[in-house]
């Protein structure tokens, strides 16, 4: 068939009977339970912020999904949402990673720290106090993953890890450009970046190079 063979009278017949099937396509997707293609749901247990919490999910369902979605826990943020701008970086068994690149259920039985389980208004963290006092932000939408992703930075660097610009793989020595290499997957687009490598300095109690 070609495009000449197309009438008009066969492109309404056409509208015609979506219009008829559209009803049954909305009852069938209705009767499929919290979304789940095949109502099939799997049992998830974290401890989110030292609380341990139970959830039913689709499998489907991605960590950052299930912590703002299912656990409000709206601190950690969605960006990208394809793991390029950092800003839904969480804590999970003491490493940094991105909330929207991994599963829920690949997550059973850890421990995950968001922005929320590190300080309080009340109760900062170190690392908050210090992005406050150095102004490491504007909007602050990338913020809590920024922090997230600095405090867990700092232990990567005291543990000895090396990133792509250690000379020396014996010894990893602190320095600006370590910080923003491993800063580098955390973007900031108002660029408070000398305010951000200020700020985490200043937690490390190292002066400016």
């Amino acid at each position: 068939m070609t495009i000449d063979d197309i009438s008009r009278r066969g492109i309404l017949k056409g509208g015609s009977a979506l219009a008829v099937a559209m009803p049954a396509i909305a009852s069938a997707q209705a009767k499929v339970p919290n979304g789940s293609a095949g109502g099939k749901m799997t049992s998830v247990t974290m401890t989110i912020n030292g609380e341990d919490r139970h959830l039913d999910l689709d499998p489907r369902t991605t960590l950052l999904d299930a912590l703002r979605e299912h656990l409000h826990q709206t601190g950690t943020k969605k960006g990208c949402d394809h793991g390029q701008c950092g800003a839904c970086t969480v804590i999970v068994e003491g490493r940094r990673i991105n909330s929207c690149l991994t599963l829920a259920v690949m997550h059973d039985g850890d421990s995950v720290t968001t922005i929320e389980g590190l300080g309080s208004p009340d109760k900062l963290h170190p690392m908050q106090k210090a992005f406050i006092v150095h102004d490491g932000y504007q909007c602050g939408y990338c913020t809590p993953g920024q922090i997230c992703s600095a405090v867990a930075m700092l232990d990567e660097i005291e543990a000895g890890i090396p990133s792509h610009v250690t000379d020396d793989l014996e010894k990893v020595r602190f320095s600006d450009d370590e910080l923003r290499e491993r800063m580098s997957g955390n973007i900031c687009r108002c660029a408070a970046y000398p305010n951000i490598i200020a700020a985490i300095r200043d937690v490390a109690g190292k002066d400016a190079a």
